[in-house]
């Protein structure tokens, strides 16, 4: 059976309110009991009950994060952005993936609920309005990261502006002389997405090109996509001479595609993307790209997370409660 205060208190002969104080780092203990105590839980491998304790305290001092892949890059250095401010802060990081699945993203916000979290960062895949009301309506403060709910509705969301990102960098491609661009974004119900291909058709537009709807690829984030939907393009009787890969798994992808049809990336056809970061130097081809600031985006919602359960003001320097974060990425030529 577990051991309890009440045994340790029993043990050392002494009052469970004196065991208790020393467990929760109270004063009005003087040294020696303190170490008697101490060392007593020690020796009876006690471990505080930490339901108990969020019930008395009202404070779990967890915040979950749910995310759609957490072997995505992106996702990685945006959890550790947030874990960085959470610990700083005394807090837990509870990190849930849902691996794109709407149903399983709802599951861990139930979950977190159920968990009495302090407060919840969601990177959706979602597009229920129900889901979203039910986050916004919830007691537990929230903020959504890189996607967010498209209700008239006030929240918290930090993200880059990826409908300008996209536009400057279709804009290199046609500063280059491409007129034949291709892209290849996720599911459109993913504002990152949707965003990005506005910001490639504003730029053709911009630029007297004609939108070629052949040329556009609508999957997911993952190789899979870039590989499948670029394979397919280059069936077809006209083919792309540039491409916007919305992000590095598609160009990872593509770049398969491109060459086990025997053409070379950049001489046949030239790729841009969003966050084309190797640090590992296997990629043997550079792709300009654009970086986003992502462990920043991370601590931003992590800090907005604090910051609303601590109630304190949000000067206009920082963020406002329900203001939208909009960072800028760095473009990274190759």
């Amino acid at each position: 059976m577990p051991v309890k205060l009440v045994d340790i208190a029993k043990h050392l002969n002494i009052s469970v309110s004196t065991v208790s104080r020393v467990v929760n780092g109270k004063d009005r203990v003087s040294d020696e009991t303190r170490e008697k105590v101490l060392k007593a839980i020690k020796e009876f491998n006690y471990a505080p009950n930490e339901i108990a304790r969020s019930l008395r305290s009202r404070t779990s001092k967890t915040i979950g994060l749910i995310v759609p892949d957490i072997s995505n890059e992106f996702f990685a250095l945006l959890s550790k952005g947030a874990e960085a401010i959470a610990k700083d802060n005394g807090y837990f990081l509870i990190l849930c993936n849902s691996d794109y699945d709407e149903d399983m993203e709802k599951e861990y916000f139930e979950m977190l609920m159920q968990k009495q979290v302090d407060g919840i960062i969601v990177a959706t895949v979602c597009k229920d309005e129900k889901y979203f009301e039910r986050i916004l309506d919830s007691s537990i403060p929230s903020v959504f990261v890189d996607n967010f709910p498209q209700i008239k509705r006030n929240f918290n969301f930090v993200t880059i502006d990826n409908e300008k990102a996209a536009y400057d960098l279709t804009r290199h491609l046609i500063d280059f002389g491409y007129k034949e661009i291709a892209i290849i974004t996720g599911k459109l119900q993913e504002t990152s997405a949707l965003e990005r291909l506005g910001g490639w058709k504003r730029a053709l537009n911009e630029h007297g090109i004609k939108v070629n709807n052949d040329f556009i690829g609508i999957g997911d984030f993952k190789f899979d996509s870039g590989y499948r939907i670029m394979k397919k393009m280059l069936e077809q009787s006209k083919k792309p001479k540039a491409l916007l890969a919305a992000n590095n798994f598609i160009a990872y992808g593509a770049i398969k595609a491109i060459r086990e049809k025997g053409l070379r990336v950049r001489e046949d056809i030239y790729i841009v993307c969003f966050d084309a970061t190797d640090n590992t130097g296997l990629i043997s081809v550079r792709i300009p790209s654009m970086v986003q600031t992502t462990k920043k985006i991370g601590e931003i919602a992590l800090d907005i997370i604090i910051k609303r359960l601590n109630n304190k003001e949000f000067s206009s320097k920082e963020y406002k409660i329900f203001d939208r974060v909009i960072l800028e990425p760095t473009f990274v030529n190759a």
